[in-house]
Parts: C-alpha cells; structure tokens; sequence
C-alpha cells in the first residue's frame, strides 16, 4: 500500500511538474529573474560611463551654444563694448539649462603675468580668484608648457579634446567630489570655462541596484500569485477541453464546449466542437459506407450467381443449335437420304443453325464489351427523326412478312438530340424487332416521339399480348424469355432487350416498358442538349 501510495503521489508531482500552469508559473519566474539581472548588470557595467559620456557631450554642446550667440554679438567681436543684455540673458540660459557653471573672460600677458577680464558674469573678487587659480594651468598649457604631468598630478584626467576645447575629469580634494571641466578659446580670442558638478555614481548604482533586487522580488512574489490566479482560469477551459477530447474518444458527440471568447482557447474550443460534429458525420457515413458495403457484397454473391446462372443459359441456348448441326451433318456423312432435296434441307438445317449461333455470340460480345466499358461512346448531335425513318425502311420487309402495317404515328420535323448515334441505332433495331416478332390481333406497329424540356422520348408500340406483370422488370435479364416458345420459333436468344438495357446504362439514359389495352410499348429517351 505504502508503495502504491508512493507511485501515485510521485505520478501526480510529474503530472504537476507537465501542467501548463506550471510551465507558465516557471516560465514567468525565470522570464522576471532574468529581466532583473539583467537590468542589474547593464547598471553595475554601463550606467557610470555612460553618465560620464551624457554630461561630458552636455558641457561640448554648451561650449558651441555659447561660441555662437558671442558669435552674434558684433560690437563685443570687434572689442568695441562689452557683451550686451541679450547675449549675457542667451548665456545665463545656457548656463542654467545645461546646470553648469560657465565663465567668459579674456586674458593678456603682462610682462609675464596673467590678467584676467571676466566678461560674464560679474565676478565678486573671491569668485574671481578662484576662477584664475582652476584656470591658470589650462592657460599655460595653452602657451605651450608641458603641463601634461602637472594635470595628472593636480588629479585632472583628459576625458575628450577637440581643436577649440578640452574636458578634464576633476577630482576637488577640497571636497571630495569630482567635476567635469571644459577650457576652450571661443571664435571672438575670449577664452570659455565651464563647470559641472560630476557626482561618483559608483554609490547611486549600489543603491539603484538594491532598490531593484527588493523591487524584483516584489514583483516578482506578486507575479508568482498572479500567475497561479490566472493561471487557474487558463487551465479550467483547458481542462474542460481535455474532458470532452475523451469522451471524444469513447464515441460521445453529444457534449460541446461552450465558446464564450474570441481567443485561442475559444477558437481552440470552436474548432473541438466543429471536430466533434464532423466525426459524428463521418462516422454515420461509415456506418452507412458499411451497409452498402454489406448490400455490395450481397450484390457481388447475386453476380456470381447471375454469373453461374448465365453459363447455365448459355450452355442451354448453344446445346440445342450444336446437336442440330451435330446430328444434320452426321446424317450427311452416313448418306441417310440420297435425296438431292433432302440433303440441301439437312445443309440449309445446319446454316440456319450456325447463323443463330453466330448472332448470338455476336451479341453476346457486343453486350459484353457495353456491360464493361470496353465500347467507347461517341456523343454527337444528329435527327433521331431522321435515324426512326432508316431503321423502319430496313425492317420493311421482315414486318411485311409478319403482315403487319408500321408507321410513325405522324410527320416530324428533324429533332436533334445528343447520344453515340450507332448505339442509338442498336437500341431502336432492337425494340422494331422485338414489336415486329411479337405484333398480334390488328399487327399494328407504331413509332411515336414526345419532346420534353430536356429530352425527347421515343416510343415503340405494338398490338399484341400484354406481357404479365411478374415479367415487366425482368425481361432486361440475360437470356430471359416470356414466351420460350415463340423466342425459339423466330430464333430469338433473350439478349437484345439486356443490350438495350446495357446501351441506356452506358449513356445515363432512362429506358422501359409499359403495358397498354391493346399491346405493349416500350421507350427510352435521349438528351436534347448537350
């Protein structure tokens, strides 16, 4: 038990550990954890240079801002007057908008001796002295003089030099703390300081970095909390979408997913839903597929029977035909009549016989190769009227024989229809022959068409007896007779209805047989239109 209880409390912590709130929980703590290092390291490696760089281009730009308003200033260019009102207000703008402290003097060497004329801003003396004594270096410098160690040694480091200026990081003993200092000689020969207070950042970033190891931990305890809140609510629909994927699988289509957002999980849920539906279908239709699969197979037995019954009849059909031609012909050979009139009745016995057998393997083949689509059809539009007309010319003298009148049963215009015109042919051959072999009492033979919207049907109808209704359908079947002994009488073998039947299949035609008053009339149509 105790081991069971083991395994399970293990396999619910590894199920914990897969749960996507999980992965979303852990995700948002390292994602946090990250972004704080991060911004940690860009403090403690970048902040400090990159605060010397702002404030050493701040003290650059106010260098060219007040090159260029004393530029502006004519009269103090050409030393007639000291700088005027608005240039000294330009100036005092600079100096507090850029918080630097910024002196304008000029200097002449008197017998060696530096004297200085502050022309901003006006200077007590105390002010003055301080100045001379920051800048008496850099003017040296400028003279000449090595002043590179002295610099050093006065804890002034270079930070940026151009043509006109230098900027030294400054380090005032006096009181701790660093500055950044521009000397530069301006476009008018007067000579520009400037001063700003540089603060060590080195304490600002300790505290800024603290300040963003307790902000992030804040945040990210907070973000922990958030992230089990919502992730709850991600896990719910998940978790609800989980459920009806298994009932899913045990074949319950009747539970959905009720989609109430526009977002993935609502699109998620939608498309569970519309998967649930269409399983649902295809599944009847399988089961449907499965039924007609039972009817093909069924099907498939009757063929094979069709098939066993279809050697039968042809092995009959073919043994009557082949004993006559066998015993006429044994007669011939044994000489049983010397009779010359005899022996030509024994020989037209044995043509006749043959003849029967020749049409029917010829049908038989022809329904053959209709029944497996070894005939191609050829669809072209031609005057079915006109095609009526030929075959009842031909069969003239056979229905003349049987004495019987056939007609169509008025004059037609030409009516064109689309169908493979030589199997056309073979169809109305077929039902002519059949009404002239079966035409009866008045032996009247008439042909009729009827023009529809889409397709013309024409109608073969003879006088004679109504075939029984327990015949109707079957009389399309291989080698099925009605009367057997009338058939054998005209020599017919049963198979001219089933090619007419296999020629309609073939074209997607419509074809049949009804019983009228007075005798029987069988149809078929044909498009009108291609």
């Amino acid at each position: 038990m105790e081991e069971n209880n083991k395994k399970k409390k293990k396999g619910h912590s590894v199920k914990a550990l897969q749960s996507i709130r999980t992965k979303l929980i852990l995700i948002m703590i390292l994602l946090m954890g990250l972004s704080s290092f991060t911004l940690w390291l860009m403090n403690y490696l970048w902040l400090s240079p990159f605060y010397e760089n702002s404030k050493t281009t701040l003290l650059a730009d106010s260098f060219y801002d007040t090159n260029e308003v004393l530029s502006r200033d004519e009269d103090y260019i050409n030393q007639k007057e000291t700088l005027s009102s608005d240039s000294q207000l330009q100036l005092e703008i600079i100096g507090e908008n850029s918080a630097v402290d910024l002196y304008v003097f000029r200097v002449t060497n008197y017998f060696g001796n530096l004297l200085y004329d502050f022309d901003y801003p006006r200077v007590s003396d105390m002010q003055k002295q301080v100045v001379e004594d920051l800048t008496e270096n850099y003017l040296y410098t400028l003279e000449g003089n090595d002043a590179e160690n002295e610099n050093a040694d006065a804890g002034r480091n270079l930070v940026r030099q151009q043509q006109n200026y230098k900027i030294f990081k400054v380090y005032d003993k006096r009181i701790g703390s660093y500055y950044l200092e521009l000397f530069g000689q301006l476009d008018s020969g007067s000579f520009v300081y400037l001063r700003t207070n540089y603060q060590s950042m080195n304490e600002n970033i300790s505290i800024f970095n603290r300040f963003i190891a307790y902000a992030g931990s804040g945040v990210l305890v907070l973000g922990v909390l958030l992230m089990v809140f919502f992730g709850n609510s991600f896990a719910k629909p998940i978790l609800q979408i989980t459920d009806i994927a298994k009932r899913m699988s045990e074949l319950d289509f009747d539970v959905k997913y009720p989609v109430t957002t526009q977002d993935e999980i609502g699109v998620l849920g939608g498309s569970i839903n519309v998967l649930s539906e269409k399983l649902e279908t295809t599944i009847s239709e399988l089961k449907t597929a499965n039924n007609e699969l039972q009817k093909d197979i069924e099907h498939k037995i009757q063929i094979d029977e069709m098939r066993k019954e279809f050697l039968s009849n042809v092995s009959h059909e073919l043994k009557t035909p082949i004993a006559l031609i066998q015993g006429y012909a044994e007669g011939l050979q044994d000489n049983i009549s010397d009779d010359l009139e005899s022996r030509a009745f024994y020989c037209e016995v044995i043509i006749d016989e043959a003849q029967k057998m020749n049409k029917m393997v010829k049908k038989l083949l022809t329904l053959n190769q209709i029944e497996f689509g070894s005939n191609q059809l050829s669809f072209e539009r031609f005057d079915i009227v006109g095609l009526l007309v030929n075959v009842m010319q031909s069969a003239s003298l056979l229905a003349e024989q049987k004495e019987a009148v056939m007609a169509l049963d008025k004059e037609y215009q030409p009516i064109y229809v689309w169908a493979d015109e030589y199997m056309t042919e073979e169809v109305v051959t077929n039902y002519i022959s059949n009404a002239i072999h079966h035409v009866d009492f008045e032996k009247k033979i008439e042909v009729s068409l009827e023009e529809k919207e889409d397709v013309v049907r024409i109608n073969v109808f003879n006088t004679g007896k109504p075939i029984p209704e327990a015949d109707l359908d079957k009389i399309w079947v291989k080698f099925y007779k009605v009367d057997k002994a009338r058939t054998r009488a005209y020599g017919g073998s049963g198979i001219g209805l089933s090619i007419v039947k296999a020629v309609m299949d073939s074209m997607n035609r419509e074809c049949g047989v009804e019983n009228c008053n007075n005798g029987v009339k069988f149809w078929f149509e044909l498009d009108r239109q291609n």
